[in-house]
């Protein structure tokens, strides 16, 4: 009898999809964990190595720009390579960096361990995203994402919580020391277990679209990450000219694509009106999200004069529930489609902006836990269901397209959205010095930045007003396969 054959790997009742699963997530999760873990511990660092508060920021915005140099050639790798030998090899990466940065003896040599950390976690995402959208079909995606969103959105929310206790009673290194015995399990676990999943085509690299790509992406990043180092802001001449080489970089790679028989990164994904809103949400939550995650801790350490294991530990509820709530709110997703999710958790979201851009000296600590809370759940309501959706209107040979798409979203979303917030943040702080009569008082310090601190909440506050009306316009998506392709 000839074998029955099934188009996704989990409708096959003897398929062995559960180790396949764990393999992916222990690394992704520690991989992913690492994009916060050090926010608490930035003015640690800055007492250690006696650096600025802009520099100590490269050791988040470095990683983001790292990321979104490498993320957009995902889509190549994932048909040159088998999904085991990617796998392995970005795992492998992960923890060299890793390595190096618990062991650092100075801040470069730190940065430099850090950045190698984030070429390992740039390429897992694209890769994880790929294969379960090959092993599961639409309709049981929302819950799988939703064990997904657990990683990528519950690890890197309860960074800043673990590394408040760690640095307070064990130290920074203990940061890195503590993740390689995981990372090391992770390739141990992988190597046993991991099958390939992708198909490996290897199609021609085109060299141009790499480059046009690396200086973009690389370019934008950097311009904004640099927004903080100096006076002007954005006023400054070298701010300005990396934001616009970094645009035209993009420009000239998207519209590269567009001509290419076979692309680094297909632009036609966008032709897909679900996954271009999706697109849209996406950079909303991922701006607010990890403005806030700055932000807020500098808030809780700064005027609330909070300890680092402390202000760790008040963002751990939200951080928990919003691991717990990802994979409910998938099943949720798959059961009654992403307009029900939406629409109340952007108007919770755009609710809880609001309510945080009043926060003051003396705003109960009550009410920065449950605004976090609130934040976090809207969160895992929004991203993963609309991330979900718009991946499930593309065809299949768009799949790694539209994941290296969104993977790369995130560090840039991420970066520019952290720079322009710090940098509204200390344009207020100065604007409020300079016209009080007291700027030395450390009282009149403390006012400078809750002042910041709600300027920028409040901004995030109008930005959330767009997710609510992409929230009435969005509907369950399907596969599609009969858009043409651009001649």
């Amino acid at each position: 009898m000839e074998e029955q054959k099934y188009e996704y790997l989990a409708d096959n009742p003897n398929s062995k999809v559960m180790p396949i699963m764990l393999a992916l997530i222990i690394g992704a999760f520690f991989a992913i964990l690492n994009e916060t873990l050090l926010n608490i511990a930035l003015i640690t660092l800055m007492d250690q190595f006696s650096i600025t508060l802009p520099t100590v920021q490269w050791m988040a915005t470095g990683f983001m720009l790292v990321m979104a140099v490498v993320i957009p050639i995902s889509a190549l790798l994932l048909q040159w390579f088998t999904t085991r030998q990617l796998f392995l090899g970005t795992m492998t990466v992960f923890t060299i960096g890793t390595i190096v940065a618990a062991s650092a003896p100075t801040f470069p040599i730190l940065l430099t361990g850090r950045l190698i950390q984030a070429v390992g976690t740039g390429l897992l995402m694209p890769i994880i995203f790929n294969v379960f959208l090959l092993i599961y079909p639409p309709h049981r995606r929302g819950k799988v994402m939703g064990i997904i969103g657990l990683v990528i959105m519950f690890a890197p929310a309860i960074g800043p919580t673990l590394s408040g206790v760690i640095v307070e009673y064990l130290g920074w290194r203990y940061l890195f020391i503590l993740v390689i015995p995981f990372a090391l399990f992770s390739i141990g676990f992988g190597y046993k277990y991991l099958i390939n999943i992708t198909e490996v085509t290897k199609p021609k690299i085109d060299y141009i679209s790499l480059v046009y790509s690396s200086i973009g992406f690389g370019s934008l990043v950097y311009g904004f990450s640099s927004v903080g180092e100096s006076a002007d802001g954005f006023a400054n001449p070298r701010v300005l000219l990396l934001i616009g080489v970094g645009v035209i970089g993009i420009a000239l790679f998207a519209i590269r694509q567009l001509k290419l028989k076979e692309p680094v990164m297909d632009m036609r994904v966008f032709r897909y009106p679900m996954f271009t809103h999706a697109v849209f949400l996406f950079l909303i939550i991922i701006m607010a999200m990890f403005a806030s995650e700055i932000i807020l801790p500098i808030y809780m350490q700064g005027p609330l004069a909070l300890s680092a294991a402390t202000a760790g530990l008040i963002l751990l509820p939200g951080s928990i529930l919003n691991g717990i709530m990802s994979p409910f709110m998938g099943s949720l997703f798959d059961k009654f489609g992403p307009r029900v999710l939406m629409i109340p958790a952007t108007i919770v979201l755009s609710g809880t902006m609001f309510m945080m851009s009043r926060l003051t000296l003396d705003t109960p600590i009550w009410v920065v836990v449950t605004s976090y809370i609130l934040l976090m759940l809207s969160v895992s309501a929004i991203m993963m269901p609309a991330e979900t959706n718009g991946l499930n209107q593309l065809p299949k040979r768009l799949y790694p397209h539209g994941t290296a798409v969104m993977s790369t979203l995130q560090p840039v979303a991420g970066a520019i959205g952290v720079s322009v917030f710090i940098s509204i943040m200390n344009a207020r702080q100065l604007h409020f010095l300079k016209k009080s009569t007291t700027p030395e008082d450390a009282l009149t310090a403390d006012l400078a930045l809750v002042a910041g601190v709600e300027l920028v909440y409040f901004i995030a506050f109008a930005m959330s007003l767009v997710a609510v009306v992409l929230s009435f316009i969005v509907y369950r998506a399907t596969p599609r396969e009969d858009v043409e392709e651009i001649k």
